[in-house]
């Protein structure tokens, strides 16, 4: 891929408060803010010579660093090998991402535990019965927040649906949210990934639509989580986090994949 959390009760607050960002990858938020106003000079006063005019070159002053960039939160993204992903066929189309879509699967996924086969049996399918180069999404989330490296952004996605997915950062949320309600830790992971987006292809919020906004003969991504696009309410959560500093999705790879994925698994 290009360079490119546990379900709690409806009681959780439904916006990133800063104890969730500060908890979310580990990454604090850093602001530098200062004022500095120097007094009016006598105008009788004798002019002050620069420190620079008495300073030889290895004294001259430094400039100072640039602050440094506010992080929102840093969290991991499990690699494509973590799920037992299968190689990339050849083929595809190379495309520039302009905007953001939301998906689910459409297939119920109940327990969590299953999310790593059910990944797995996604990429068979497009692979072998829809003959796609490989699973049809950038990133995956699952009821826990996980966020999962699915195909390159550096290809296109695919689609059954009349719309062409060029240009596309496609998330999918696992599960069938005509009939499952979304979790607050799915729709923040949804948000964290959307907000590394926004910054790493330098695309507005405003791009950010469901499945059943750029084609009409589907309900993708279901009643339940398209309500959350429809309201604005994950977009708002997006913008949220940007407005906090940046987001950076870190690969997870070998063994802490491995137990991840094997935490996972065993609940």
């Amino acid at each position: 891929m290009s360079a490119l959390p546990s379900e709690r009760g409806d009681d959780r607050p439904k916006h990133f408060s800063r104890r969730w960002l500060l908890s979310a990858g580990g990454a604090g938020l850093a602001a530098t803010l200062g004022a500095c106003a120097s007094p009016r000079p006598d105008r009788n006063q004798a002019p002050i010579t620069p420190p620079e005019a008495n300073a030889s070159p290895n004294q001259l002053p430094q400039a100072p660093p640039p602050p440094p960039v506010p992080v929102a939160a840093s969290v991991p993204l499990l690699c494509r090998d973590a799920w037992g992903a299968q190689p990339t066929r050849a083929g595809g189309r190379i495309h520039t991402i302009t905007g953001m879509t939301i998906h689910h699967t459409a297939e119920v996924l109940g327990d969590n535990r299953n999310i790593i086969s059910r990944l797995r049996q996604h990429q068979q399918f497009h692979q072998e019965q829809r003959g796609w180069i490989d699973i049809a999404y950038h990133i995956a989330v699952d009821r826990n927040g996980n966020i999962f490296e699915l195909r390159s952004t550096d290809l296109a996605g695919d689609t059954a649906t009349n719309y062409d997915p060029t240009g596309h950062f496609l998330v999918v949320c696992e599960g069938n949210f005509d009939e499952e309600e979304v979790t607050e830790d799915q729709l923040n992971g949804a948000a964290l990934a959307f907000a590394w987006a926004a910054t790493q292809f330098g695309i507005s919020t405003e791009t950010l639509a469901g499945h059943r906004d750029v084609s009409h003969d589907t309900a993708c991504p279901g009643a339940n989580l398209y309500l959350q696009v429809s309201s604005g309410e994950l977009k708002r959560r997006v913008d949220e986090l940007l407005a906090a500093g940046t987001v950076n999705l870190q690969w997870v790879c070998g063994s802490e994949a491995a137990a991840t994925v094997s935490a996972i698994e065993t609940g």
